[in-house]
């Protein structure tokens, strides 16, 4: 890695939900690479494991911490984990997210908190325990990830995007409300990435219509293709790095330039 100060991690602990695969799994990798010990946390702790093992090799601590970031009963255990394990805490990665298609006129209840609950609810109470302890110990930088669908709607993903769009507005109330105690708030808005959330859309599809599907649905992006992992974890590790230390309450987009096109997302 080129030598980079104002982007390294070194001496930092940093928490990662949603770290077993796709954005969660390039960001445990590069921020280990950039000098941080990891915990890791999502549901299934084979996986987590399978991710840890990269960090280990990197020379870094890694600590797995298997849990649902959408269960308020599970998010102090995950932070108190954390410090148990390595000692303290110093970035959140709010990444665990989940969507899925659900027409609003036939929405129920139960469709709306499974996204909801984890895309935003547990963002929010995760962040709080996490901020508390930064309070206490000097500060830190949490970074949430959204989606471009929080800022243009998603059809048909209305819990989706009215989460996301939750994420980005709690971004610019925490950033603002949480700098006097020099805990930075931050947030990406991904587009189209190359993940197994984005090939599951796809997957409800008949076979013989998934590719067509696929190529239609990067004609709208001025780069035409989707991103890959490793492109969210780039802007990631900006806003969890010294490099942004004047940077707070702030959306990101990092959508191959969606977001400027008309229509919807």
């Amino acid at each position: 890695m080129p030598d980079l100060p104002r982007f390294s991690l070194e001496g930092k602990v940093a928490l990662i939900t949603g770290a077993s695969r796709g954005i969660g799994e390039a960001t445990t990798v590069l921020f280990a690479q950039a000098g941080a010990d990891i915990a890791l946390s999502s549901r299934k702790e084979a996986d987590l494991e399978k991710v840890a093992q990269q960090v280990r090799a990197l020379g870094r601590k890694a600590s797995v911490i298997p849990a649902h970031a959408g269960r308020l009963d599970q998010l102090q255990g995950i932070v108190d984990k954390t410090l148990t394990d390595l000692g303290r805490l110093d970035i959140l990665v709010n990444n665990a997210g989940t969507n899925f298609f659900s027409p609003a006129m036939d929405m129920d209840e139960h469709a709306w908190d499974t996204v909801v609950n984890l895309d935003l609810k547990g963002v929010f109470f995760l962040s709080q325990a996490a901020a508390r302890h930064m309070k206490d110990h000097g500060g830190g930088a949490i970074v949430n990830v959204a989606s471009v669908s929080g800022l243009r709607p998603q059809i048909p993903t209305a819990h989706y995007s009215v989460a996301k769009a939750g994420v980005i507005m709690l971004t610019s109330q925490l950033g603002v409300e949480w700098a006097p105690h020099n805990i930075r708030v931050n947030c990406v808005a991904p587009g189209a990435i190359d993940t197994r959330l984005y090939d599951a859309i796809f997957a409800l599809m008949p076979e013989d219509q998934q590719a067509a599907a696929k190529h239609a649905s990067v004609q709208p992006v001025p780069l035409k293709r989707v991103g890959q992992p490793h492109e969210i974890a780039d802007a990631l590790l900006y806003f969890a790095s010294d490099a942004s230390t004047y940077t707070t309450g702030q959306t990101l987009t990092v959508d191959g330039g969606l977001i400027w096109t008309t229509g919807q997302g």
